[in-house]
C-alpha cells in the first residue's frame, strides 16, 4: 500500500479479538493523550490487539509486573511476540516499519523529514504541553515563572506545528503518516493546554484536528473508552501515583 493510503473501513483494528487471531499484540493503554496514538495506529493499521488497561491514578505503573515492560512507569507499551516496546512514538514507528504502513517514501530526504518531525512531536509538543496543564492545575503555589516558561513554550512549538501544516495538508506533505497520528493524540487537548480559544488562534492545527477525527480508525480509537472504567478522581491517592515527588522531599 502506498504511504498516507487509507485503511479500507472494512479493514480495522480489533480490541480483545477471538482466540482464533493469532500474533495478537498486547497494547497497554489509557485515555491519555499517548496511548491514544497507538489506539489510532494500531486501528489505521487493523491489526489485532488485546487491551491491557493500565489505571495510573490507581498507580497500576508502578507495580512490578508493569515495570518489567516499561521500567519508566508509563504508557503506553506494547508486547509483539518477543518484542517488548514502550513510549508512545517509539511504538508508531515500530508497527509502521514492522508494517510499511504510514511512512513516506524511502528517500534519505523523506526518512529525514520523518524523523525530524515524529521526534518534534516527542521531544516538543507532547513534554511542554503536559508540563503546562501540570503546573497550571497541579503545583502549589508560587508557580506563574513555571506557568508563564510551559505556556509559552507549548505555544511556541504549536505555531510551529501550526505552520507547517499552513504549508502542508499533513505534516510530512500530501501523505498521511504516524507522523499526523502521532500529532493527533495531543492536538485534541490543545484548548486544555493552551486555553478554550487556542485552535481559534491555530487555524491550520484545526483543520488538521478535524480532518484525522473524521477517520473512521479515531472512531474507534475513542471508542475504547468504553472499553474499561478508569479512575476519575485526582484525590490524594491518585496525586501520589501520578506525581511520586510529592512524596518525597529533595534533601
Amino acid at each position: 500500500m502506498a504511504p498516507g493510503e487509507t485503511v479500507p473501513d472494512e479493514t480495522v483494528g480489533r480490541a480483545n479479538p477471538t482466540s482464533e487471531d493469532h500474533g495478537m499484540i498486547k497494547f497497554y493503554y489509557n485515555m491519555a493523550p499517548n496511548p491514544m496514538k497507538v489506539a489510532l495506529c494500531l486501528e489505521e493499521m487493523g491489526l489485532p490487539y488485546e487491551l491491557v488497561p493500565v489505571d495510573t491514578r490507581k498507580g497500576e505503573q508502578h507495580a512490578p509486573s508493569y515495570l518489567a515492560i516499561n521500567p519508566n512507569a508509563k504508557v503506553p507499551a506494547i508486547i509483539d511476540g518477543e518484542a517488548t516496546v514502550f513510549d508512545s512514538n517509539a511504538i508508531l514507528l515500530y508497527l509502521a516499519e514492522k508494517t510499511g504502513r504510514f511512512l513516506p517514501g524511502p528517500t534519505p530526504a523523506e526518512r529525514g523529514r520523518l524523523l525530524s518531525w515524529l521526534m518534534f512531536v516527542a521531544s516538543g509538543i507532547g513534554p511542554y504541553s503536559g508540563q503546562a496543564v501540570h503546573f497550571r492545575n497541579v503545583a502549589p503555589e508560587p508557580k506563574d515563572y513555571a506557568v508563564n516558561r510551559y505556556t509559552f513554550e507549548a505555544r511556541r512549538h504549536w505555531t510551529i506545528i501550526n505552520d507547517r501544516l499552513g504549508a502542508n495538508r499533513f505534516m510530512l506533505g500530501d501523505s498521511y503518516t504516524i507522523v499526523d497520528i502521532a500529532l493527533w493524540g495531543w492536538s485534541r487537548l490543545v484548548p486544555i493546554v493552551l486555553g478554550a480559544d487556542a485552535l481559534a488562534q491555530l487555524p491550520h492545527v484545526a483543520r488538521h484536528l478535524e480532518e484525522v477525527g473524521a477517520r473512521p480508525a479515531a472512531a474507534r480509537a475513542l471508542a475504547l473508552k468504553d472499553r474499561h472504567s478508569f479512575k476519575t478522581e485526582m484525590d490524594e491517592a491518585a496525586r501520589l501515583a501520578m506525581f511520586p515527588h510529592l512524596a518525597s522531599k529533595v534533601a
